[in-house]
């Protein structure tokens, strides 16, 4: 599955961004699909996943309450919505996904990769 993902951008911190990921090749209705971030010099976290069969999602601790994953599988796209920015939040986004996967919370759980898109928070 092709991903490529949207909606980076500049933004003051307690602003709100949605990043967007749309799939090609496959349908992600079957896809566990998760987001991940990277600061410059740091490696690849963890952000938000969501589960394939049942919807279920799952956060970095650093995000949760702030951040909500969500899908339209009409549309084979996944979404981030990302609210009460930080500028710990800057980095690229990554859109992950892996067919029939479980709780990934580690990059080696997905197999597919978007190009990333760059946030950045501004104090």
């Amino acid at each position: 599955v092709q991903l490529v993902e949207s909606g980076g951008g500049l933004v003051q911190a307690g602003g709100s961004l949605r990043l967007s990921c749309v799939a090609s090749g496959r349908t992600l209705s079957r896809y566990t699909m998760g987001w991940f971030r990277q600061a410059p010099g740091q490696v690849r976290d963890f952000v938000a996943a969501m589960f394939w069969r049942d919807s279920s999602s799952l956060y970095a601790h650093s995000v949760t309450g702030r951040f909500t994953i969500s899908r339209d599988n009409a549309k084979n796209t996944v979404y981030l919505q990302m609210n009460s920015l930080k500028p710990d939040d800057a980095a690229v986004y990554y859109c992950a996904a892996v067919p029939l996967g479980g709780h990934g919370t580690h990059v080696n759980d997905y197999d597919s990769w978007g190009q990333g898109t760059q946030d950045t928070v501004s104090s």
